[in-house]
Parts: C-alpha cells; structure tokens; sequence
C-alpha cells in the first residue's frame, strides 16, 4: 500500500477548475465579466509559463469568495459542477484512481487551486483526502485571504509533508500524477512521478529523466 498522490487541473480534469470557475462567475453576472474574465486569462497564461505570482493570484481568485455568503456560493457551485465539470470530467482517470484503492493505496487530490472549488471535484472521483489552498474564514464566511501556506510548487510538499506527519503516512512507494512543470518539486520527490497530459517543459524533463507519460482524454 501506498500514497496516490493526483492533481486535479489538467491532470484529473481535462480542463482548469479553477480558470472554469472564474469564467462561470463572469457568465452568471457574480464579477465583472469584461475585467474579470481579462485578468483570468492573464494569469492563467503566467501559470503556463511558470511565471504565475500566486499571492497576487490568490488575492484576485478569492475575491468573489468574500462579497458573497456560503450559502449562495454553494448554490452556485452545484451549477458550476454540472456546466464546466461535468463536461471535462475523464473516465480514464476515475479507473485510475479506483485500480489505486482497489490495491489498497491511499488516494488524495493535492492541488493548488482553492478547497471550496476543488472539494466536490475529488469527492466526485471518490477520493476523500484533500490538500489544497486554504481560503480564510471569518464568522463564517469568507474573508477573501489565505488561511497558511498556498498549496502551489514548493508549498505542495510542504504540506504534504505535514500532513503524512498528522495521518501516519510516509512517501515511501508513493505516486504522484501531474501534468505541470509548477509540480517538478513534488514530482522529484515521489517515487513513482507520472507525468499526465504533459505540458512542454514537464514533457522534455520526463524524457530525459525516464519517467512514464500518460493521457486520460
């Protein structure tokens, strides 16, 4: 038994839930949709690149989080699941994902995109564990800041670490899915690195590092 380590974005998905959503709240009139859906591109394009500042990533995505309750973005996030997630949902990755439980390893989604948007996604794979960008609440509700560290590049091992350290975990044998470059500091440190619907950097450090390349579209 072992740790399946999966990110969500791109690797389980065939899309990004996290530029999907911000796309979802421009087309329900929750943000401004002319300003809003400009600024998305652009720091998904710096993501690409490996060039993403996640702070002030973070500070843009989680805005809308904090002008509206709980209650109504949870509304909108059962809307936002069939419209944008459905759709890019991969039935390749969800066999994955089961042939790892049924082996009796330990499945857990590690992503850098907020745990509100992403925590229905995983459970929808059947996968309880999540570590992701924390989103701070205040009374109750969202305060449009970052509770910790952000779930992103280094901070993915970091908190992966932590918690293997809380559950009683341990790295050895784990495998870890990706397919961004943002995730070589994990992909190094795993066991098992797997490479899904590469993008180019990650592409041409697996082949010269040998590791295995898949696609679940």
């Amino acid at each position: 038994m072992a740790l399946a380590l999966f990110d969500l974005d791109k690797t389980l998905l065939g899309g990004d839930s996290d530029f999907l959503w911000g796309e979802f709240l421009s087309e329900i009139g929750a943000v401004n949709v002319d300003e809003y859906q400009k600024q998305n591109q652009v720091f998904f394009d710096d993501y690409a690149r490996g060039e993403l500042d996640i702070n002030q990533y973070l500070e843009f995505c989680l805005r809308p989080l904090a002008h509206n309750s709980i209650k109504q973005l949870s509304k909108w996030h059962q809307q936002f699941m069939v419209e944008k997630i459905q759709p890019i949902f991969l039935e390749k990755a969800k066999k994955v994902v089961d042939a790892h439980k049924k082996n009796g390893d330990r499945a857990l989604v590690i992503t850098a995109t907020n745990s509100f948007v992403t925590r229905p996604i995983a459970q929808a794979y059947g996968i309880k564990d999540l570590l992701a960008t924390e989103p701070e609440i205040v009374n109750g509700e969202f305060s449009g800041k970052v509770s910790g560290e952000p779930c992103f590049q280094i901070g993915k091992v970091h908190k992966l670490k932590a918690w293997c350290k809380t559950n009683n975990e341990i790295l050895d044998g784990a495998y870890f899915y990706s397919d961004s470059h943002n995730d070589l500091p994990l992909l190094e440190l795993v066991d098992n690195p797997i490479v899904v619907h590469g993008d180019e950097k990650l592409l041409e450090i697996a082949k010269q590092k040998s590791w295995q390349c898949m696609d679940w579209t």
